[in-house]
């Protein structure tokens, strides 16, 4: 019932998956208003053996502060569909509604799936040059020490596995340079953490902005505010880039004829370029699967986060990241996690 268009993209977003994906052995079960719900249903033409309704009249407001949803919103659509995951009756949840609200409850619900996590990671997959890059964290957390960092590494390693078939994928920590001396203190130690902690990660050192486009690495690390800057800005510069070409290719009647010869060449660019292609962040770090879309996705976008959702709940990745984070307790236990000394720092 969330995001900025509600039910018509939710159920769109089911047709749209099914489409494309098959959808072969996936049922869906829609939390809101029944009756909102069924003329959507009918128009997409889907019935109960694909859809079954979980009426409630209760919603999470988009506005609604993510505490005040923990207190008012027991009983939401929100809330049930959660619920639902944590109960069993659901393998993963996907919502286009509050994202705060979303994380809280999901926190509340699921409980975080390893001593010591603080906070879930939002994940992006990110066109690239090579295919798809994962970056974390694009919003969750705003600021992020150095055993964070390390968590979304690990966790960002099991995603890009699962959703992205990568058998050993690269990973990098975000920084203004590749030199080990760039950065500040906490992505410095981060750093060191992976290099020293014997993960059996494959990291590849310090990337740069740009690197991110080019798919220097395949899992690219930062805090939620770097990455939700970096994500919302790539966004906005790809929706410039084809109203530039559009307008461009519509400038005359020889730049039309062109666009025309283009057109199968210029699709795919389109297709590549579109944040709709990879609608839905996963929520990672949570005791089952939670996959936000953008509030604004259209049904294609949704659909797109269903198929994130689906392929993250056939794989191994909770199983995965539990054994990882597990064994980076005991490695930040060690004598030789302790923080880098200071007189050394100042002397470098």
């Amino acid at each position: 019932m969330g995001g900025d268009h509600g039910p018509p993209v939710v159920v769109g977003g089911v047709r749209d998956y099914r489409k494309r994906d098959g959808g072969e052995g996936v049922r869906f079960l829609l939390h809101g208003d029944e009756t909102a719900l069924r003329v959507e249903l009918t128009k997409a033409g889907l019935g109960d053996d694909v859809c079954q309704i979980r009426h409630t009249d209760k919603v999470v407001a988009m506005t609604e502060k993510p505490a005040a949803a923990m207190r008012r919103g027991k009983g939401s659509s929100l809330w049930n569909a959660i619920e639902a995951v944590k109960t069993g009756e659901a393998a993963a949840v996907v919502s286009a509604g509050n994202t705060g609200a979303l994380m809280a409850i999901s926190k509340l619900i699921l409980r975080m799936s390893a001593h010591g996590l603080e906070r879930p990671a939002i994940v992006a997959s990110w066109p690239t040059l090579r295919g798809v890059t994962a970056v974390l964290d694009v919003g969750a957390n705003i600021e992020s020490d150095a055993e964070q960092l390390v968590e979304f590494a690990i966790m960002g390693e099991a995603f890009h596995q699962a959703v992205h078939g990568v058998e050993r994928p690269t990973i990098g920590l975000l920084n203004v340079g590749s030199e080990d001396m760039k950065g500040h203190e906490e992505v410095r130690e981060a750093a060191r953490i992976l290099r020293e902690g014997g993960f059996g990660l494959d990291y590849r050192g310090f990337v740069e902005g740009t690197d991110i486009a080019k798919g220097t690495v395949d899992v690219v690390v930062t805090d939620g505010f770097t990455g939700n800057i970096a994500l919302k800005t790539a966004e906005g510069v790809a929706r410039f880039i084809s109203a530039l070409l559009k307008e461009a290719l519509t400038s005359g009647p020889l730049a039309k004829a062109g666009a025309l010869l283009a057109l199968p060449a210029l699709r795919r660019m389109q297709q590549r370029i579109d944040p709709s292609a990879i609608n839905g962040g996963p929520l990672l770090g949570l005791n089952g699967i939670v996959v936000k879309s953008h509030g604004g996705a259209d049904a294609r976008g949704f659909g797109n986060a269903i198929r994130i959702a689906v392929e993250l709940a056939r794989s191994d990745y909770l199983a995965k990241v539990g054994h990882s984070l597990n064994r980076l307790t005991a490695v930040l236990e060690q004598p030789s996690a302790s923080p880098p000394d200071p007189a050394k720092e100042t002397s470098q």
